[in-house]
């Protein structure tokens, strides 16, 4: 099944960014895994744009409804002991009514308890991370990797993470 990645934009914006060419700048870091998944602690991070909505604030869709070509590189700190009702999506370019209805469609922090708790994984890290995955166009991940993206990693080492699962939206 086709996956239509600009359904939810604006016809003219949607055709402007098929029509753009665009290749990777970077080959993608592929890292061997040094032991079995029993014995791993796993962290996550969705790029669904989902936070807290009793503790943190949304992303900044406002910036991004007056700059159409700007996106919120920040990103929000989630707990795995969230609950579903705790969570809200603060994204412009995904339909969140299923993620409203069951944030592990992007971030599966329940369902890798379970695997945890069945001996399948070795832990779930404490706290997971969500961005906001629209950057921009042209996309400019500058401050995620000068910034975000180091800081994330360094949380996830502090934390003893071994892998680290990307649910990309």
């Amino acid at each position: 099944m086709a996956v239509d990645s600009f359904k939810f934009l604006p016809r003219l914006i949607a055709t402007f960014y098929q029509m753009t060419e665009r290749e990777p700048a970077y080959p993608i870091p592929w890292t061997p895994l040094r032991k079995p998944l029993s014995a791993c602690k796993f962290g996550l991070v969705t790029s669904a744009g989902l936070y807290c909505q009793e503790t943190q604030p949304p992303f900044d869709v406002a910036r991004e409804h007056q700059e159409p070509t700007w996106g919120d590189p920040t990103y929000r700190a989630i707990p795995s002991s969230v609950r579903q009702e705790d969570v809200a999506v603060s994204h412009l370019h995904l339909n969140s009514d299923d993620m409203a209805q069951d944030m592990n469609i992007v971030l599966p922090i329940h369902r890798f308890q379970e695997l945890a708790a069945a001996g399948e994984i070795g832990a779930l890290a404490a706290t997971h991370y969500s961005f906001m995955g629209f950057q921009g166009f042209p996309p400019d991940a500058t401050l995620w990797q000068s910034t975000y993206g180091p800081e994330v990693a360094a949380k996830f080492k502090a934390e003893g993470v071994d892998c680290v699962l990307l649910t990309p939206t």
